[in-house]
């Protein structure tokens, strides 16, 4: 399915992770040892748009042209590169005119994970036309010993910017751990 200028689909789910990250985090270069494999930096928060392919299992896939969705149930894992969505259940709105993605469901269970993140919460939807993403249930996000914990998490792309939110009588919980010192340095 083509979807124009479209972000591809799991990198927008993945970019729930990065809400988290400092916009520095880039690769190292130029010091003579090998490059540390870490996110490829992007528009912003490490997010790519890659256009590397979307490899999806699940128990079955059914396409309803009439509907424009493509659903996807049981035990779901789409991974791309170097990130992996597992979810009961994943499904795929697109406009039935211009066969672009409109939007994109992933329910039941829902983890997502790259590297040393990783997001967890009930349900996880892709808004294109919007541009945000939005990770409700129980939302948890943890980068290393980083965590964030509320019951909705929304990501607006265009504005890199994301908001936290406790559900009815809870409140948000976040721990951030400061990264040791190196030993030597002064």
């Amino acid at each position: 399915m083509k979807t124009g200028r479209s972000i591809s689909p799991l990198v927008i789910i993945f970019s729930l992770f990065f809400f988290l990250i400092s916009g520095g985090a880039q690769e190292k270069k130029g010091d003579g040892k090998a490059e540390e494999k870490k996110p490829k930096a992007g528009i912003g928060f490490g997010f790519t748009t890659s256009r590397a392919p979307i490899d999806i299992t699940s128990d079955t896939v059914e396409g309803n042209q009439k509907q424009s969705i493509v659903t996807f149930k049981g035990d779901v894992v789409a991974k791309q590169e170097d990130a992996t969505l597992y979810a009961n259940v994943l499904v795929i709105y697109y406009n039935p005119d211009t066969k672009k993605l409109k939007e994109i469901v992933a329910t039941g269970n829902v983890k997502v994970v790259q590297l040393d993140r990783r997001a967890t919460g009930q349900k996880v939807t892709f808004y294109q036309d919007e541009n945000k993403v939005v990770l409700e249930g129980d939302a948890v996000v943890r980068e290393g010993e980083n965590v964030t914990r509320g019951e909705r998490v929304t990501y607006y792309l265009n504005e890199e910017r994301s908001v936290v939110e406790g559900g009815k009588g809870s409140r948000v919980s976040t721990r951030i751990t400061p990264t040791p010192k190196e030993e030597g340095k002064k």
